[in-house]
């Protein structure tokens, strides 16, 4: 398996696992939304608004879109799920049909971060593998934290396997996903 062909599955799996947790946190009421529970971001309102925006900020680098900092300067621009879950979505599709149009040798091409301390650069491929592995850790967070509500976290380890497909098929229809 190349490394494009690793880059794309992982960015199906991102989207995967965005909609499996955002669908298990639509069943939550407001309140238990914005309930104060132990994690980095006191609910899981704020780290679902925290993923997103910083999505927000690395997918506007890696396509070139300008936003920088100005991605995310907005701290929780959700206050409700189903908005959230919208703009997730939108955010997951761009990344989607960034990876989708990327040919190898641009996982190495340069890509500018408007950071705190300045202008940075890094290679898309490594800005990817950052972006992907900063919202697995806070999905984690937000799993952890549905395990103190009366809804069950949702499987989010298991993509793509031959013999999962049967029983994901029908969310990687919802998610407009290739199957097989």
């Amino acid at each position: 398996m190349d490394a494009i062909s690793i880059m794309r599955g992982l960015a199906r799996n991102n989207a995967w696992a965005n909609h499996r947790l955002l669908a298990a946190c639509a069943q939550l009421s407001p309140d238990e939304l914005h309930a104060t529970r132990t994690s980095f971001f006191p609910t899981i309102m704020k780290t679902l608004n925290h993923i997103l925006t910083v999505d927000w900020f690395y997918v506007d680098a890696l396509v070139g879109g300008g936003r920088g900092r100005s991605a995310y300067a907005i701290e929780e621009p959700y206050a409700e799920l189903a908005p959230l879950r919208a703009a997730q979505l939108a955010s997951d599709r761009t990344l989607l049909a960034f990876v989708e149009g990327l040919a190898p040798a641009q996982l190495d091409a340069e890509v500018e971060l408007d950071r705190r301390v300045g202008r940075l650069l890094d290679t898309a491929g490594a800005v990817l593998l950052h972006m992907l592995e900063h919202s697995i850790h806070h999905r984690g967070q937000v799993h952890a934290m549905l395990a103190g509500t009366r809804v069950a976290p949702p499987q989010l380890d298991e993509y793509f396997l031959r013999e999962d497909l049967p029983v994901r098929r029908h969310e990687l229809v919802e998610l407009e996903l290739e199957i097989g």
